[in-house]
C-alpha cells in the first residue's frame, strides 16, 4: 500500500522546469535512494514530498495521518531544539510523544490514579514505544554519531554548524517517522559516524527517501533507486551498486540506438533529396514523414563529464621526485598562538622544554607522530575520527602551520599543491573567469577552454564566485589546483560537494595519475578504489596501517588501536625506548618556497626543488637540521629478492632511457631545433636525478640486506 504517491508531478522555477511530470510511489517500509547530477532537482523532490513546497502541476497524495519528518543539508533548527539546556535534551526532545507520555504518567502518579484506566492506556502505549530505554537510545545516537560524553551537557548554541546538523539528525531519528525524508546525511559524518547510522536505518521499520552521493552508505541502506535525470523519475530496483549495472547497460543499448537511428535519419535524408530532384513529391513527401517520426520529439543533451586534465595548464607534467617524499619523526602538529595572521616571525620557542613537562602555554598540541613516510608512487588516505587531527597533519605537511616538535623533511624535486577543506575564504576575482586569471595570466581563450574541463561552459565562466554552489566551487577549486606541475597532491576531503558523476572521475585521475598522493576523507569508495595503505590519526596519534580501508575496518573491529600500533612501533624501531631528539628539532624542507612566475596565491602549486630547507614561516632557506634516521631493519629473503628484481629492474629502464636521450643530443637535428634540445636536456636531466635516487635506495637495500 502506497503510503505517498506522485501523480504527473511538475516543478518549475520562473521559467526553468526542474522536475516535468514525475509519477512515482513510496510503500510502507521501502528504502529509497535518489541519485542524479547536481542541480537534477533531489532536494526539490525531497521538500515536494514532505510537504514544504506545493507542486506546479500534478498531485502529490499522502496517507492520512502519515508520520513525516526531514533532515535538510545544513538543517534548520527550531526554538525548541536551541532553548534546550543541553545537548542530551534537545535531542531527547525528538521523542516528543514519549516526553508527553512521560509526563503524564508522572503527574497521575503523584495524583495516586495509577489504577484508572487513563494510566493503563498510556502506560501500555509507553511501553509499547519502548519508553523505558529512551534515555539510553537518546545516548547511543549522541554517542554513534561522534559526540563525546562531555558534549552532553553543552547548551546546543555553543555548536557548530557541522555539530548542530549532527545533533539535529540524533533528534530526527529518536523522532523515528513512518516516513524518513534525509538531504546528504553523510555531511559532517565521520567514518565511525556513518557506519553507526547506517546500521541504526538498517534497523528501522519505517520508509526512508534518502538523497546521497555517498554510494557506500547508499549501497548498505537502499533496496530502490529513484534516478533523476534530465527532468525525469526512472526507478531501478536494488542497491546502488544494482542500479548502476543497470544504468550503465542502459546507456550502452542508448547509443547504439542513436548511431542506429541517426544512419536511418540518414538514409532518409538522402533519399529526400533524391525524389525531390526526380520531382517525384508523393515519395517525397512519404520519407519526409518518416523522418520526422524517426527524429526526438526533444533532443537530450548528453550528460557532462568532469574532465581532468593529464598535465598541468602551466609547466605539463611534473618533475619527478626522489624515492623518499615525506619523512617524519616524532612530529607533534597543532596550532601556535600568538603569531599575527599574515606575518612571518614566528612566537618565540622555549629553549630545550623537558619531555615530561606541559606545553608551552602559547602551543596547543593536537597529534604526535612517531614516524612516517610517504614515497613516491603511494596512495595513502589518513583516516580517523572527526577533530582527531587529520586536517592538521596534511596542513603541516603543506606548510600551512608550523610544526611544534619534531622533524619534517620533503624531499628533493617535490613539487607539492594543496587542496584544503575548508573553502569558505574567499576566492579572488569577481567571476569564475577572474578567479583563474588571477592566479595566473592567461588568454581568454586558454582560460575558458581549461574551465571547460571543470563544466565551466559558455556564459558559466561569467557567475560571480560568491553565488557559486557547494559543487561549483569545488570544480572551481580543482581547475585551480591543476594550473601548475605537482608530484606530490594534498587533497583534503576532495569530494565534498561533487555528484556522483564527478567523484568517480577524481577517482579514475586519481587511480591512473602518477603523483604521489596523500588524501584525507570520509568517502569510502574513494579509499577503497584509491589508498593502497592508510595513515590513521586517533588517540593524539598519527601511525601507519599497511593495507586498505577494508583491511584496517576488520582490524579495528578485532580490537586494532593507534595506541597499540604507535607502542609496537616504538619497540620495533627503538626497542621500546623513546627516540633521542636532543631536545627541540626544526622541520624541514616545508611551506612557502617559491612559485613560478605569474603563479598566485598560498595553498596551491608550493614547490620544492632542492636539498636545502624552507622555513614554513619566512620562506628563507635555513640550515639544515639534523635529521634522527631510524635503525635500519633487516629485510626478509623474499623482500629483499622482491625489492633487487625491482630496483634492478628501474635501473635497468633509467639507464636505457639514459643511453637513448644521450644519443639524441648528438643528433644534429635536434641541436638545430631550441624547443627539442630544450626538452630532451630537461628529460636527460630527470633521468639522471632518478639514476641517483635509485642508487640510493640500492644503497639502502644493501644496508638490510639478510
Amino acid at each position: 500500500m502506497s503510503i505517498v504517491r506522485l501523480d504527473g508531478v511538475v516543478r518549475e522555477v520562473g521559467d526553468f522546469v526542474i522536475l516535468d511530470h514525475v509519477t512515482a510511489a513510496i510503500a510502507a517500509g521501502d528504502r529509497i535512494g535518489i541519485v542524479g547530477p547536481n542541480g537534477a532537482g533531489k532536494t526539490t523532490l525531497l521538500r515536494l514530498v514532505s510537504g514544504v513546497d506545493e507542486p506546479d502541476g500534478g498531485e502529490i497524495h499522502r496517507k492520512r495521518g502519515l508520520g513525516i519528518a526531514m533532515l535538510a543539508q545544513e538543517a534548520q533548527v527550531d526554538s525548541a531544539f536551541i532553548d534546550a539546556p543541553s545537548l542530551r535534551a534537545a535531542v531527547r526532545s525528538g521523542a516528543l510523544r514519549l516526553e508527553s507520555l512521560e509526563r503524564r504518567l508522572r503527574t497521575l502518579e503523584h495524583e495516586g490514579r495509577v489504577t484508572e484506566p487513563e494510566y493503563e492506556a498510556a502506560q501500555h502505549e509507553f511501553e509499547v514505544k519502548d519508553g523505558y530505554s529512551l534515555d539510553q537510545r537518546v545516548e547511543a545516537a549522541l554517542s554513534g554519531l561522534g559526540f563525546d560524553r562531555i558534549d552532553w551537557d553543552r547548551p546546543p548554541t555553543n555548536l557548530s554548524g557541522g555539530e548542530q546538523t549532527r545533533a539535529a539528525l540524533a533528534r530526527l531519528l529518536l523522532s523515528d517517522p513512518e516516513l524518513l525524508l534525509l538531504d546528504e546525511p553523510t555531511n559532517h559524518l565521520d567514518l565511525g559516524a556513518l557506519e553507526w547510522l547506517e546500521e541504526h536505518l538498517g534497523r528501522r521499520h519505517g520508509a526512508l527517501l534518502v538523497a546521497s552521493h555517498d554510494r557506500a552508505f547508499l549501497d548498505a541502506t537502499v533496496t530502490r533507486v529513484w534516478e533523476l535525470r534530465d527532468r525525469r523519475l526512472t526507478p531501478f530496483r536494488g542497491s546502488y551498486s544494482a542500479y548502476a549495472r543497470q544504468r550503465e547497460e542502459r546507456d550502452v543499448r542508448a547509443v547504439e540506438e542513436a548511431e542506429d537511428r541517426a544512419g536511418q535519419i540518414a538514409r532518409e535524408r538522402e533519399l529526400i533529396e533524391l525524389y525531390r530532384h526526380q520531382r517525384k513529391h508523393t515519395k517525397m513527401h512519404e520519407h519526409e514523414a518518416r523522418l520526422e517520426a524517426l527524429q526526438p520529439m526533444e533532443k537530450r543533451h548528453s550528460d557532462a563529464r568532469l574532465k581532468l586534465p593529464t598535465e598541468a595548464l602551466a609547466g605539463g607534467a611534473p618533475a619527478r621526485s626522489y624515492e623518499s617524499v615525506v619523512r617524519v619523526e616524532g612530529l607533534v602538529v597543532g596550532y601556535r598562538a600568538g603569531t599575527p595572521a599574515g606575518e612571518g616571525e614566528s612566537a618565540p620557542v622555549a629553549p630545550n622544554p623537558p619531555p615530561t613537562s606541559p606545553p608551552p602555554p602559547f602551543e596547543t598540541p593536537v597529534a604526535r607522530v612517531p614516524w612516517l613516510e610517504l614515497r613516491r608512487g603511494d596512495r595513502i588516505g589518513i583516516v580517523g575520527p572527526n577533530g582527531a587531527g587529520k586536517t592538521t597533519l596534511l596542513r603541516t605537511i603543506a606548510g600551512e602551520l608550523q610544526p611544534l616538535d619534531g622533524s619534517l623533511d620533503l624531499g628533493r624535486n617535490v613539487q607539492l599543491t594543496y587542496l584544503a577543506q575548508l573553502r569558505e575564504a574567499p576566492i579572488p576575482g569577481a567571476t569564475v573567469l577572474d578567479a583563474l586569471l588571477d592566479e595566473m595570466p592567461l588568454t581568454a581563450a586558454a582560460a575558458r577552454s581549461h574551465l571547460a574541463r571543470f563544466l565551466f561552459r559558455g556564459d558559466d565562466v561569467f557567475k560571480e564566485v560568491t553565488a557559486l554552489s557547494g559543487g561549483e566551487r569545488s570544480r572551481l577549486e580543482l581547475a585551480l589546483l591543476f594550473l601548475l606541475p605537482a608530484n606530490l597532491l594534498l587533497l583534503d576531503e576532495p569530494t565534498n560537494h561533487l555528484d556522483i558523476p564527478a567523484r568517480e572521475a577524481l577517482e579514475s585521475f586519481m587511480a591512473t595519475t602518477d603523483a604521489t598522493l596523500l588524501v584525507v576523507s570520509h568517502d569510502r569508495r574513494l579509499l577503497e578504489k584509491v589508498c593502497d595503505s592508510l595513515w590513521v590519526v586517533d588517540d593524539g596519534l598519527a601511525v601507519p596501517f599497511e593495507a586498505g580501508y577494508r583491511a584496517w575496518r576488520a582490524a579495528v573491529a578485532d580490537g586494532w588501536t593507534a595506541k597499540a600500533a604507535a607502542e609496537r612501533e616504538a619497540v620495533r624501531l627503538h626497542g621500546g625506548r623513546p627516540a633521542e631528539t636532543g631536545g627541540r628539532k626544526t622541520a624541514g624542507a616545508i611551506g612557502s618556497a617559491s612559485r613560478p612566475a605569474g603563479a598566485k596565491g598560498p595553498g596551491r602549486g608550493t614547490q620544492s626543488s632542492g636539498s636545502g630547507r624552507v622555513s614554513s614561516q619566512t620562506g628563507k632557506a635555513t640550515s639544515a637540521a639534523v635529521v634522527v634516521r631510524p635503525p635500519i631493519e633487516r629485510l626478509s629473503k623474499d623482500a629483499y629478492r622482491r625489492r633487487k628484481i625491482q630496483l634492478d629492474e628501474e635501473l635497468a629502464r633509467l639507464n636505457e632511457r639514459k643511453g637513448l636521450l644521450e644519443s639524441a643530443l648528438n643528433d644534429p637535428s635536434v641541436h638545430g631545433n631550441f624547443v627539442e634540445l630544450r626538452r630532451v636536456s630537461g628529460d636527460l636531466a630527470a633521468v639522471n636525478e632518478a639514476l641517483a635516487a635509485a642508487e640510493e635506495a640500492w644503497l639502502e637495500m644493501e644496508e638490510a640486506a639478510p
